[in-house]
């Protein structure tokens, strides 16, 4: 390998750190060289970076080591996800503002809806902003949150989003989790995540998780909170009776009021 490619390597690895991904066209246009340049020095790297779907990912990165997958999420326990927005739709009242974060699991919040009751949502999803588009909800004011886009879970990252999140007032901030754990706290996949999650937490006046039997018990690579930030947590079946149980079993903590769907 030659002193411009393992420089390159090394530019290539620090942005995908920083940044998380970055397409390959985009990297050969930054580097201004060809894109078969750039995959001759990702298959220079010694496996420390890898492309998939024409985006390059560093070998570490939640995606790769995990195979998170968006589009399987949407169907993964979507009965569960339904019940869950259903609770969820009944807490909201006219005029709130709500802060819905990203994935999955809060989709089905906006079929559930009241479509005459005045209500702004913030997100940085973009799969959220599109499900409120598709439902038409003529009295909903939309605010979505912009930065650096991230194709893995359609959503936003960056400090623009820290400061227009604590310029609003955020009545509730219904928050998702990839892994729920006692003792390990409220997790997710993705860094570019934790940010706007503990932003929205500190900034509105209820916070609710929504997670689904499926994430519960487990450990993903972002932390992003303690299990008694959270006032008010909606989950589902036997691991979430059992979680139920495990809590009632240890007293003296400000544990979320918790139902189980």
């Amino acid at each position: 390998m030659n002193s411009r490619s393992a420089a390159r390597l090394q530019w290539l690895q620090d942005t995908l750190r920083a940044e998380g991904m970055l397409p390959i066209a985009e990297a050969a246009q930054r580097c201004q060289v060809s894109e078969m340049t750039i995959r001759r020095d990702i298959a220079a790297s010694q496996d420390t970076i890898v492309s998939l779907g024409g985006r390059l990912l560093l070998a570490e990165h939640p995606q790769v080591a995990t195979g998170y997958d968006f589009a399987a999420q949407q169907d993964s326990f979507a009965q569960a996800k339904q019940r869950m927005c259903d609770e969820a739709a009944r807490m909201v009242e006219a005029d709130d503002t709500i802060f819905v974060d990203c994935g999955t699991t809060l989709i089905p919040l906006f079929a559930q809806l009241d479509p005459n009751m005045p209500l702004t949502v913030v997100t940085y999803a973009l799969n959220v902003a599109n499900a409120i588009e598709q439902m038409a909800l003529p009295h909903v004011r939309l605010v979505l949150l912009g930065g650096l886009y991230y194709p893995v879970s359609q959503s936003f990252g960056g400090e623009e989003l820290v400061t227009a999140i604590r310029r609003l007032g955020i009545n509730k901030a219904f928050i998702s989790a990839a892994g729920v754990h006692v003792d390990k706290g409220v997790s997710c996949f993705h860094f570019h995540e934790v940010v706007p999650k503990q932003v929205a937490l500190e900034t509105a006046v209820q916070r609710i998780l929504i997670a689904d039997e499926s994430k519960l018990d487990l450990v993903r690579p972002a932390f992003f909170a303690d299990l008694e930030t959270f006032d008010v947590m909606l989950t589902s079946g036997a691991a979430g009776e059992a979680l139920r149980d495990t809590l009632v079993a240890r007293p003296g903590h400000a544990w979320p009021t918790l139902k189980v769907l």
